[in-house]
């Protein structure tokens, strides 16, 4: 699934690369077996003075020789970026990001601010493309807001490897009556089990809070790690799960957690913030109905955990798990899964605003590390046993 019959450019370049050290083979002893060396070669042709730039004229003219063997999408997006370059040049290290399929910042920037506009039809408008391809195409225009990012994506998306992740979480959830005397549950009784305040997520208060989990992690978490990856969408879903634990440990202090809400309202979050952030770019059908839709079924789980929590508690003197978990999830959703889903391809290192959440994230954690330490003992709280 999402295979194109057309290799894209670093294909294509590598192809280039290697006719050229057939024809000079002695150059096959001189450069190690290291990737980037290919493109050296490719980049020497362009640049006989050795002075680490080439002319954007001929980085088109070598992207017009290989314009049989390139995705049309990819070339588009290269063709713009070599008109973006107001002083002419391309560095070295520009070139092997671009040949590499490595997106950077300066790349996106000289995208957004070039003065060639893209010309060619959007993906919505393409005919003939198969189920996979259409699929491709659906989860591009439901989680990205920019046409360049969207036509990027459905060059480069292989299906490999697959959205594992969420759907491993999500086969290993599970409900049953006796969901409190689980092993895997957070009770303030056994926080010193630090593995509880992780594994809450796989037992479930009944098959109601498991059936919108499901459905939420499937329908809204399966397109972003498709998208964005495993390890982007892991990270967001588990540091929600995290905060939604240790949120609970703090603000209430004498209920259990159950359910994978935390990390549930991590991504729906993020995804919904995104949108909105992004309305005139967002090209998802109905798209206004759907926030409606989410925001409404959110509402009434979160409502229902509410209630919950205060009523009568099938295991005196245990209460019954507590709500909070999903304010931690939102949490994590509007700050860190933000900048995530914002920086499609781009490094998160980079960004600044990335290491300002990523530090109030750790302050969180160190604060909720050390109250568990110690609050409990000097509020002198009665916690309830475990059922």
């Amino acid at each position: 699934m999402g295979e194109h019959p057309s290799p894209g450019p670093a294909v294509a370049a590598c192809a280039e690369a290697e006719r050229i050290e057939e024809l000079e083979p002695e150059a096959e002893e001189r450069l190690p077996a290291a990737p980037e060396d290919h493109w050296k070669v490719l980049f020497d042709q362009f640049d006989p003075g050795n002075t680490g730039y080439i002319s954007t004229g001929k980085f088109r003219s070598l992207l017009e020789s290989h314009s049989s063997k390139l995705d049309p999408h990819k070339r588009e997006v290269l063709l713009a970026l070599a008109d973006s370059h107001a002083d002419g040049q391309i560095g070295y290290q520009d070139f092997v990001s671009l040949m590499s399929n490595k997106r950077s910042n300066s790349f996106r920037q000289a995208i957004l601010q070039g003065n060639r506009r893209l010309s060619s039809k959007a993906l919505l408008e393409e005919k003939g493309l198969s189920l996979s391809q259409r699929l491709i195409r659906h989860v591009a225009y439901e989680t990205l807001p920019r046409e360049i990012d969207r036509k990027w994506y459905y060059d480069s998306y292989t299906c490999c490897p697959p959205p594992w992740f969420m759907i491993t979480v999500t086969l290993l959830e599970v409900t049953h009556p006796r969901y409190l005397k689980n092993s895997l549950v957070y009770h303030p009784q056994l926080r010193a089990q630090v593995w509880r305040y992780l594994t809450y997520i796989f037992m479930h208060a009944g098959i109601e809070h498991l059936g919108l989990n499901v459905v939420l992690q499937l329908l809204v978490g399966v397109p972003l790690e498709m998208v964005h990856g495993a390890t982007r969408i892991g990270l967001v879903y588990v540091a929600g799960v995290v905060a939604g634990s240790l949120a609970v440990s703090v603000a209430d202090m004498t209920a259990p957690v159950v359910g994978s809400s935390g990390g549930v309202y991590a991504l729906v979050s993020a995804h919904l913030a995104n949108i909105v952030m992004n309305w005139s770019g967002m090209k998802c059908q109905f798209k206004l109905l759907r926030m409606a839709v989410a925001l409404i079924c959110m509402s009434m789980e979160f409502g229902r955990a509410v209630w919950l929590r205060f009523h009568p508690s099938a295991y005196p003197p245990c209460p019954h798990p507590s709500f909070v978990a999903h304010l931690g999830g939102v949490a994590v959703g509007i700050t860190l899964g933000v900048v995530v889903l914002r920086n499609y391809e781009q490094r998160l290192q980079d960004q600044s605003l990335w290491w300002i959440f990523v530090a109030m994230y750790t302050v969180f954690v160190l604060f909720a590390v050390f109250w568990n330490i110690f609050a409990y003992t000097l509020l002198d709280l009665k916690l309830p046993p475990p059922p």
